[in-house]
């Protein structure tokens, strides 16, 4: 089988061919942190988690950097709200930030660098675009990007300069050589952070930190460059043209954009009303049904945020938990077909929804085979359990994942004296009580399954 990506430099599904065998680097904009995480943040993030594991999975060494946008304006703007130094507001945000990964179930990158923590790095860059003629000092003591100093402007998001020059404006008091040209390092405001420079004291532009960062971790020349659609333009274009410009080397092979994510079929955005942190969105989901409601669409699809998507996510893993349910699965094995659609899927430009089908198929089969060969569908099982640990999901233990949805507020002791009590009328065939009890207690959210000799239950969603 052979890794195919959508590759957005070429508009094209590619076999994938790392630059060095067995070997992937891949560097994917992370958040910038003034805020907490919402739910487009979480797409993109679980998005190449799944890549990050998938690629892991298929025995390749992966170096995964995710970076940290820790200066920037709104990032200024926001602590000068709140009354303290942008410091204290960017460590609350990545704690929030980590807590809110970790529930959903994504694994730590190799690499979490921060734009304040790499300034020589910058300053070294932005020196050799200068040397390099792609970038000039201002008398104010700010420094831009020359993007006509740069032919292959506009080679992954399709735009020309000449259409680009023709719609763009520039402020009469901006000291730009071009509307199009964009700040390397902005000279320093008062009351703002500011570090020094060759050209006076100033921070960093949103753009060269990626740039400088990405390359100093992973070098001139890298595999995988991932991030959200609305990043192909123009950080994703201004980072090529930073990076090609300084080193004088392709940048990257593979351009990875994952969809927008939509609420009710509108764009999400606070404007609209409609916008949801992950941590709103936990107050009435589990943190796995979120990521599975992630994987039900294509990376690069849009994503519709409503609650019937939702309650669906929560049905399926259901049904996937109480397949594993009373298994004991410890080796993998008499799966292989199902194994084999699974990594098709993936295959195929990390087709999660096609993984998912295939799991699915998986499920059917465990429960056909359980009542007669236990011993099987137990290995079935382990298999089942290996292809959701390359999605994030299926790690919990069945019993306490159904047994810890919404429930009415009857405790595991209360239930289970219940049920004891229908299994008493039911063994003095007293059926009019034992269904009553079964009624009762799917009202309030509890949902019997009466196999061989026993009664098993699960919190409905």
């Amino acid at each position: 089988m052979t890794l195919r990506i959508y590759n957005d430099l070429h508009n094209k599904k590619e076999e994938f061919q790392p630059i060095e065998p067995g070997k992937v680097r891949m560097y994917v904009c992370g958040m910038t942190v003034y805020d907490y995480c919402h739910l487009g943040h979480a797409r993109m993030i679980v998005v190449f988690d799944v890549v990050y594991r998938y690629l892991k999975a298929r025995g390749y060494d992966v170096t995964y950097v995710r970076n940290i946008t820790d200066i920037d304006d709104k990032i200024i703007q926001r602590a000068n709200e709140r009354g303290e130094p942008f410091t204290e507001l960017t460590r609350h945000f990545i704690d929030a930030m980590h807590e809110d990964l970790a529930a959903l179930g994504v694994q730590n990158p190799s690499m979490e660098p921060r734009a304040t923590e790499h300034i020589p790095e910058i300053l070294e860059m932005i020196r050799k675009l200068i040397d390099n003629g792609h970038a000039y000092v201002t008398d104010s003591g700010d420094v831009y990007y020359s993007v006509t100093s740069f032919p292959g402007y506009g080679k992954l998001s399709g735009k020309s300069i000449e259409d680009l020059q023709a719609g763009a404006r520039v402020e009469s008091s901006e000291e730009k050589r071009d509307p199009l040209d964009f700040a390397l390092w902005k000279a320093a405001k008062p009351d703002e952070p500011a570090w020094d420079s060759p050209w006076g004291k100033g921070r960093p532009g949103w753009h060269i930190e990626c740039s400088a960062m990405s390359t100093r971790a992973l070098g001139d020349t890298f595999d995988i460059h991932g991030g959200g659609a609305d990043l192909t333009f123009p950080h994703h274009e201004n980072e090529i043209a930073q990076s090609e410009g300084a080193t004088c080397h392709h940048f990257v092979n593979y351009w990875m954009h994952n969809g927008f994510v939509r609420v009710n079929d509108e764009k999400m955005s606070k404007s609209l009303g409609n916008f949801f942190t992950i941590r709103e969105i936990m107050q009435h989901y589990r943190p796995e049904e979120i990521r599975y409601f992630i994987l039900t669409s294509h990376y690069r699809s849009p994503l519709n945020y409503d609650e019937e998507h939702l309650l669906n996510a929560r049905q399926a893993l259901n049904r996937f938990y109480t397949a594993l349910r009373g298994l004991d699965p410890v080796m993998p094995g008499d799966a292989d077909q199902w194994l084999e659609a699974f990594n098709e899927a993936m295959d195929d430009d990390f087709n999660t929804p096609e993984a998912l089908a295939a799991m699915f198929e998986l499920v059917r089969e465990i429960n056909k085979v359980r009542t007669g060969d236990e011993a099987k569908a137990a290995r079935m099982a382990a298999s089942l359990k290996q292809m959701g640990a390359v999605l994030g999901i299926l790690q919990d233990d069945p019993e306490q994942w159904l047994r810890g949805g919404a429930g009415d507020g009857l405790s595991d002791e209360e239930i289970d004296r219940l049920i004891q009590q229908r299994l008493d009328a039911r063994k003095e065939k007293n059926w009019g009580e034992a269904d009553r009890i079964r009624d009762e207690l799917k009202e309030k959210g509890v949902i019997l399954e009466d196999g061989a000799g026993t009664t098993t239950w699960r919190r409905e969603g």
